[in-house]
């Protein structure tokens, strides 16, 4: 597939900014942040796959001038919005590279909501116009964005119960505990890859190809990050009828005999497949392989079921107390819980085994929806605003500071005001701080040219990325109960 006309990527009411904007302006200095949401930290991922896909060299051809001058009169239903001559002017004076200088925090940072994670700004004063042209393409970054920051949260939650309940040999095994179940679930294969390869910045468990294939392609990686083990699902489990299953699960076995190996086992009644066909009939077989059994619930209340599930399997195949004092399961058996899965769920799921001496390292993840659909631009809020032009020659603060009426009637400052002046980001350990670019030069700018005038600067590459995200020493401890 071709591809898609950058001009054309914009929102409509964007065409006619060229006109609005006040006569004499040369310069518009516009900048990103997450002004709050669900985690009170967003990780920053994403923004060179946009660079890389849609602004690298010539961005757009004659040919895509001419579909837009054809394509826009007929949106507006006049021809005096759109002026080709500004697209026409871009390929004529710097042969399609748009003049425009971005700057941004290195990919993979954790940093705290409310604070600039990007800058755009025009190089040359004709092409004021172009800054915010890009804010549609560019504040798209939200999404790989809020994955990565919900596995990042998510993993907190892991490490925090895994140090509380979970043997210290477990510990290389939080890379695998949540993994990607949500290719099928997302909107297109674009947000399958954007979203898989964020998920992959915090672990390495995935079911989701294209992550992996995002990684490689934008981000400079010949290694594969999203790894999986051979597993069943229901079409498998049913194929003999419920008086068949027995015969499948061994069969399961006899084709996997070392190794770890998933099967889901809800299909008729999960009780009964983990007491009598994995608990009694297969149980030596099971006990004796080089192997991990994963066994995989599907429906029911996660919490209650698992709970029935654990006290079962450790009556049928028992369990050690970890040096913790918590129960561990045979290393031949565990558990992964891949419906209902959240967030939220993720903490009440691991919270009650805490309560019942359960070990965190008998459980794994797989996160469908909630990883990779449950989400939009305002779970972290992401905004892209203007805080500095210059206009007939003069520097202008810009900024906006709009009041609202709360529930209660009152009128009240609005958590959408914006920030002023040319900005810049500074870090002392995780206390990361948006100052004017000229406050304290003795601080360094955490920000960093990645694009100028068609060329990307900086490149992240994914193992830098991960390193960023998963091995930071100072990142804090979620409170477990």
């Amino acid at each position: 597939m071709s591809k898609e006309n950058l001009i054309l990527l914009a929102d409509a009411y964007k065409y006619s900014h060229h006109k609005l904007y006040y006569p004499g302006t040369t310069k518009i200095y516009s900048y990103l942040e997450s002004r709050g949401g669900k985690f009170d930290s967003t990780v920053f991922y994403g923004l060179q796959y946009f660079l890389k896909t849609y602004l690298e060299g010539q961005a757009f051809s004659r040919a895509d001038v001419d579909a837009a001058a054809n394509f826009l009169p007929q949106v507006f239903g006049r021809d005096d919005v759109f002026d080709r001559s500004n697209f026409d002017y871009i390929l004529e004076k710097h042969e399609g590279r748009l003049p425009v200088k971005i700057k941004a925090v290195p990919e993979g940072t954790t940093v705290p909501v409310g604070n600039v994670l990007m800058t755009i700004e025009n190089t040359d004063p004709t092409c004021f116009w172009l800054t915010n042209f890009l804010e549609t393409l560019l504040v798209q970054v939200w999404y790989p964005c809020t994955v990565a920051t919900i596995s990042k949260e998510v993993r907190k939650v892991i490490e925090t119960y895994y140090e509380d309940t979970a043997s210290a040999s477990a510990r290389s095994g939080i890379d695998f505990v949540l993994n990607d179940f949500g290719f099928r679930g997302v909107s297109s294969v674009e947000s399958a890859g954007l979203g898989g390869s964020a998920h992959l910045t915090a672990f390495s468990g995935s079911d989701n190809l294209m992550g992996s294939r995002f990684a490689q392609r934008y981000y400079h990686s010949d290694k594969v990050y999203g790894l999986s083990i051979p597993a069943t699902e229901h079409s498998i489990c049913t194929l003999l009828g419920e008086e068949g299953e027995l015969k499948v699960f061994k069969h399961v076995l006899d084709t996997f005999p070392t190794g770890p190996v998933a099967c889901v086992s809800d299909s008729y009644n999960i009780f009964r497949a983990c007491e009598e066909y994995w608990g009694e009939e297969l149980r030596t077989q099971v006990l004796e392989r080089e192997g991990t059994l994963v066994i995989r619930p599907d429906s029911g209340d996660p919490i209650m079921t698992l709970l029935h599930l654990f006290a079962t399997l450790f009556d049928k195949f028992g369990f050690s107390t970890n040096e913790k004092g918590y129960k561990v399961l045979p290393p031949q058996v565990r558990v992964i819980q891949g419906d209902g899965v959240n967030y939220d769920a993720i903490k009440a799921m691991y919270a009650a085994l805490k309560a019942e001496r359960i070990s965190a390292e008998n459980l794994v993840l797989g996160m469908g929806g909630a990883l990779l659909q449950k989400l939009d631009r305002d779970t972290q809020k992401f905004a892209l605003k203007c805080s500095h032009a210059i206009v007939n020659g003069k520097e202008v603060v810009v900024q906006k500071s709009p009041t609202e009426m709360n529930a209660q009637g009152e009128i009240v400052e609005s958590f959408k005001k914006s920030k002023g002046g040319r900005l810049k980001l500074v870090r002392n350990g995780r206390d990361f701080r948006t100052l004017d670019e000229k406050q304290n030069p003795e601080l360094r700018d955490e920000l960093v040219t990645v694009f100028e005038n068609g060329v990307l600067h900086n490149e992240n590459d994914f193992d830098t990325i991960r390193s960023r995200n998963i091995f930071d020493k100072e990142k804090a401890k979620v409170v477990s109960t």
